[in-house]
């Protein structure tokens, strides 16, 4: 099957494995163009049968995304939505890669906050580079709530206590103080982080789809109640978005040079 027309993604396959790179200069922010691709490739991968594991990693040594387009945020509707029924939008786009039957990997070396931790954290796994992997959910910052499933994925990974800490502090976590957290599975020196991931996507990828798939249903059992939170999530988000405050906070970071590689190389403080 062949991966072609994209210009955020590039894709490599190699025994069972897809290499699935991001490149979106300057920042890979998670733009329109972005979130409708990540949707394709996210559609292509799960019908792939040679495929059984994919791997994520960055072009960027200094983003893995960035964060979603605060401009598209702020063209979002002013009068809220009704509550939805069923799963929408980003939502849907990065589930999916938590309930195909192939394995999500995600290898960090960058910075990925806001949709860019969300669509992490929609990912089977994560392993970060010690020094290079800054991850975190700054939303607050701006005035509105995590609305990629990050209310719902941090509590279920860290607990309440330090989930809440992550979304109310909106401060950056290393890969060393994310693996403590269970924000990622593992932290390694960069030296040692890609030879790690490629055998472990590798094994995985040696063992049969049928039962890599069927292991990951039986795992995902326990999430039976994340649709639900997610639709909530999704609501809030809208309510948020909605708030003078909101408005006011991401016109203000747009002004002050966000979404520029230079500011964004800093924690986001307004």
């Amino acid at each position: 099957m062949a991966y072609e027309n994209y210009k955020c993604f590039k894709v490599k396959i190699d025994h069972g494995v897809a290499f699935v790179t991001i490149d979106h200069p300057p920042i890979n922010l998670l733009d329109l163009e972005m979130m409708k691709e990540m949707n394709r490739i996210g559609k292509q991968l799960e019908e792939d049968s040679d495929i059984r594991v994919i791997v994520f990693q960055s072009a960027d040594p200094d983003f893995f995304i960035a964060h979603a387009d605060v401009n598209f945020i702020l063209q979002l509707p002013k009068t809220i939505p009704p509550k939805a029924t069923t799963i929408e939008g980003f939502h849907k786009i990065v589930d999916r890669f938590r309930t195909m039957r192939k394995v999500t990997i995600g290898k960090i070396e960058g910075r990925a906050r806001g949709g860019g931790s969300e669509f992490l954290l929609s990912l089977d796994m994560r392993f970060g580079a010690i020094g290079r992997a800054v991850l975190s959910q700054p939303e607050l910052t701006v005035g509105i709530i995590p609305g990629g499933g990050g209310t719902q994925r941090l509590p279920r990974l860290m607990g309440r206590g330090r989930a809440l800490e992550v979304i109310l502090g909106c401060v950056d976590f290393s890969a060393e103080l994310a693996e403590q957290y269970g924000y990622i599975n593992r932290a390694f020196p960069p030296d040692e982080l890609t030879p790690f991931v490629e055998k472990l996507a590798y094994r995985i990828a040696s063992f049969p789809a049928e039962a890599i798939a069927l292991a990951k249903a039986a795992v995902d059992a326990e999430e039976l109640s994340t649709i639900g939170g997610l639709i909530e999530e999704a609501h809030y988000f809208n309510q948020s978005v909605a708030t003078v405050a909101a408005q006011k906070r991401m016109a203000k970071f747009m002004e002050i040079g966000g979404q520029t590689r230079e500011v964004e190389l800093e924690p986001i403080e307004l």
